[in-house]
């Protein structure tokens, strides 16, 4: 299952997208994001997966600054330690998934 966690504005679409099915929960995602984005709980059937914090979700964009803002500051990102691939980013991009390069 996706889970989009994000809004749409009238610059464009800002979503962080987990693909809880392959999410396993390895905390990665945690260790790498500067701003805290993620946590790991568990989902609606049980499993462990990670989502991104309440708290963050209507303010995503300001948070967050990408895949493509983190490698300005860091050397990996959330994107590039998922090892399963199960994060990805819209940023101001409607209806489109930015794919790390």
């Amino acid at each position: 299952m996706l889970a989009n966690y994000g809004y749409v504005d009238g610059t464009g679409d800002y979503f962080i997208v987990i693909d809880t099915d392959k999410c396993d929960a390895c905390e990665e995602c945690l260790r790498v994001c500067p701003e805290r984005v993620f946590e790991v709980a568990p989902d609606a059937y049980g499993k462990r997966v990670a989502r991104v914090r309440d708290e963050v979700v209507t303010k995503v964009s300001y948070v967050c600054p990408g895949p493509r803002g983190c490698y300005a500051s860091i050397d990996t990102n959330c994107q590039r330690v998922c090892q399963p691939g199960a994060i990805a980013h819209t940023w101001g991009v409607a209806a489109a998934v930015v794919e790390e390069e």
